[in-house]
């Protein structure tokens, strides 16, 4: 399996509109993050974790050339405002997509793309979805896909398990119901907004914590603000933790 990073940055996106600082005027691409999604590709598949505002710029930037499932992790504004533009895979593969939500987050998607879901857009030119409520597992062509229940400030929302693979972004406590299923990881990709503590997000220490505390052998943030410079960041950080940016691709 292949994964790649097609956005790392917070809802704002980085640069920030109207900001100036260091990070947001910084000449390093990785420090040029669009809103948080994951890629993955096994099998001749390819399946995307959360579809952002910035979703086809990404898909554009990456080449992706086809699309067969899309998971979400919650229903915020960053992750699921880039949905309308998986009409051009539809297009192309003649195939509703399949999309895969908690209850909670397939509601709030039927009610806000009502125009794909009820079937009584007049004007054509709508993909067509095949919704699934995730309640366990999802098997997507022999890969299994874990959910794993995380709290975002109050609200439950989802990460995955894929191999010995994890991907948490949007967080900032874990139940100890889900910590079993995070053992044994190759590659654990959490998020790290900030240093500053925030109600809803897990910072860069809290984060570092929960790597020791699970014991991955790498670790990857994401759903990073503009109060961390990619370069001067990592080299603060232990060898086997970085910052991900957008682009980046790793080999399970």
């Amino acid at each position: 399996m292949k994964l790649t990073f097609l956005g790392t940055g917070t809802s704002t996106g980085v640069p920030t509109l109207g900001c100036h600082c260091q990070v947001c005027t910084s000449r390093d691409p990785r420090d040029k993050r669009t809103r948080p999604s994951l890629m993955l590709q096994f099998e001749g598949r390819v399946v995307i974790i959360d579809t952002s505002p910035d979703f086809r710029a990404q898909a554009l930037r990456e080449g992706i050339g086809r699309l067969d499932a899309v998971l979400f992790t919650h229903a915020h504004a960053d992750h699921v405002l880039g949905l309308d533009d998986v009409r051009g895979f539809y297009f192309r593969q003649g195939e509703p997509i399949p999309i895969y939500a908690d209850a909670r987050c397939m509601e709030t998607l039927r009610r806000v793309f009502s125009y794909i879901f009820d079937g009584s857009y007049p004007y054509g030119g709508v993909a067509k979805l095949d919704p699934h409520v995730i309640d366990g597992p999802v098997n997507l062509w022999g890969k299994e896909m874990i959910p794993l229940e995380v709290f975002h400030g109050n609200l439950p929302v989802l990460g995955f398990r894929f191999d010995k693979a994890a991907y948490l972004t949007d967080f900032s406590s874990i139940p100890d119901s889900t910590i079993p299923l995070l053992e044994d990881l190759d590659v654990l990709i959490l998020d790290a907004l900030r240093h500053k503590p925030h109600p809803a997000h897990s910072t860069i220490e809290q984060s570092l914590a929960w790597v020791e505390r699970l014991r991955a052998r790498k670790a990857f943030f994401t759903h990073i603000a503009h109060e961390l410079g990619h370069e001067e960041t990592n080299a603060k950080l232990p060898p086997h933790v970085r910052l991900a940016h957008d682009g980046l691709k790793l080999e399970l």
